[in-house]
């Protein structure tokens, strides 16, 4: 007789087949002032090229530009992963990011450009608890000839 598969198991069996594709791309976001400068006050960053339109104009990008971090900071809502309604696998009840590979930043995010994510699953690994996937995060900024980054998101889920 044999026994129905977990959820852990479920989900990992769905999931090693997706290995090697891209398994999700977000909609655009418009990255804004407010937003640079609310992370500025957060990360105490508020180096001119982000916060000093003015000064900015006259800089290397012709205005202010996001903080490499600030892109990577949005892995877990471009990628869906604050939504209940859409969970990353059937059965997860906790997602935590667990750490980051291979982080670069090709090209600037200036104010006012749209970005997306562009994930692709490079592995999944058992854990206590649950699974350990592996993705490939790219952000793309609208007419960019070159990712604004790109990194490798680690990420737990239990069950």
């Amino acid at each position: 007789m044999t026994s129905k598969p977990t959820a852990t198991e479920a989900a990992a069996a769905r999931l090693r087949a997706l290995i090697g594709k891209e398994v999700h791309v977000s909609d655009w976001l418009t990255i804004d002032q407010a937003r640079v400068n609310l992370f500025a006050d957060a990360t105490s960053d508020h180096q001119w090229i982000h916060v000093d339109p003015r000064r900015a104009a006259t800089g290397p990008f012709g205005g202010t530009i996001a903080h490499g971090y600030l892109t990577l900071s949005l892995y877990p809502h471009l990628r869906g992963l604050v939504s209940e309604d859409c969970p990353i696998a059937p059965g997860v009840t906790s997602i935590v990011n667990y750490g980051l590979n291979k982080v670069r930043f090709p090209s600037p995010v200036k104010v006012g450009a749209r970005i997306r994510a562009r994930c692709t699953l490079l592995a999944v690994e058992d854990v206590q608890g649950g699974l350990q996937i592996t993705e490939q995060y790219a952000v793309e900024i609208e007419g960019g000839a070159k990712p604004a980054c790109v990194a490798e998101a680690i990420v737990r889920l239990g069950f």
